[in-house]
């Protein structure tokens, strides 16, 4: 969790996982200090919108004409793609464009390796912040979520399905590894393992981290012009690397302080 302040403005920037196994205990320390003191809860999706993302998806996942999955992953890939969904049944994913069989693929890794988005850091601050009667914001719709992946050109999204296809058999591992690391603080973990599932795919981590860190610097910026005390949760991988939200805060002139 980092802190960025002016005079009379305090914005906590905490990263999130979204799904988690049931029980740790991450809410403790300075991070209920900081729910306490918060005034209102801004997410990447208000309780609103995350209720409105399944339905987003059904609308936005199918592909105009169906497509084999053997005709977009070479066999090695393929192999692994049909072992993750014989662990829990059919993806559909001749179906579907390539970002949305990638979607159902990370649901059901998830799934897998016993983590629960009800289980998640936005699940129990929501409930928090709802019971003391705070607001609770968000910083995109699902729509706007969502089509970051829709509007990837066609050869960036079978890289990505090919690749995700690829680690699949590795995938319930490597979860638990990165949440591992979430648990413990150790941004340094963090960043090795996003950097290296982004860094391959220029055009995703520029739409899906960069491009989203840089608007939601902007919004950082704009609201320290208002007074109060701000609980901003996104997920713990827009908080590292260089474009990690608080080096980019910190290179636009901000005092970014890391409190947890």
């Amino acid at each position: 969790m980092w802190l960025v302040a002016d005079d009379d403005t305090q914005i906590y920037i905490l990263g999130a996982m979204h799904a988690l196994p049931r029980g740790p205990d991450w809410d403790g320390g300075k991070v209920a200090a900081a729910i306490g003191t918060a005034d209102e809860l801004v997410m990447e999706l208000s309780p609103d919108e995350l209720a409105k993302a399944g339905a987003v998806f059904q609308s936005l996942a199918p592909r105009t004409a169906p497509l084999a999955m053997e005709k977009r992953l070479p066999a090695p890939a393929l192999a692994s793609y049909r072992a993750l969904e014989a662990s829990g049944g059919d993806f559909g994913g001749d179906t579907l464009d390539d970002w949305a069989v990638m979607v159902l693929m990370g649901q059901r890794v998830a799934q897998n390796a016993e983590l629960d988005s009800s289980d998640g850091v936005e699940t129990r601050l929501t409930e928090q912040f709802k019971d003391a009667g705070k607001p609770i914001g968000g910083l995109e719709t699902a729509r706007e979520q969502l089509m970051l992946f829709e509007m990837l050109d066609p050869a960036t999204q079978r890289t990505l399905l090919t690749r995700a296809a690829e680690k699949s058999g590795e995938a319930v591992k490597d979860v638990g590894a990165l949440t591992a690391a979430w648990g413990r603080s150790d941004v340094a973990t963090l960043e090795k393992v996003i950097n290296e599932d982004v860094d391959v795919v220029p055009a995703a981590r520029k739409a899906i981290i960069t491009d989203r860190n840089r608007r939601w610097s902007a919004w950082v910026q704009r609201r320290l012009a208002q007074p109060g005390t701000v609980l901003m949760a996104v997920g713990a991988g827009h908080l590292v690397g260089t474009d990690g939200l608080p080096a980019m805060l910190e290179a636009e002139g901000s005092k970014v302080t890391r409190v947890q």
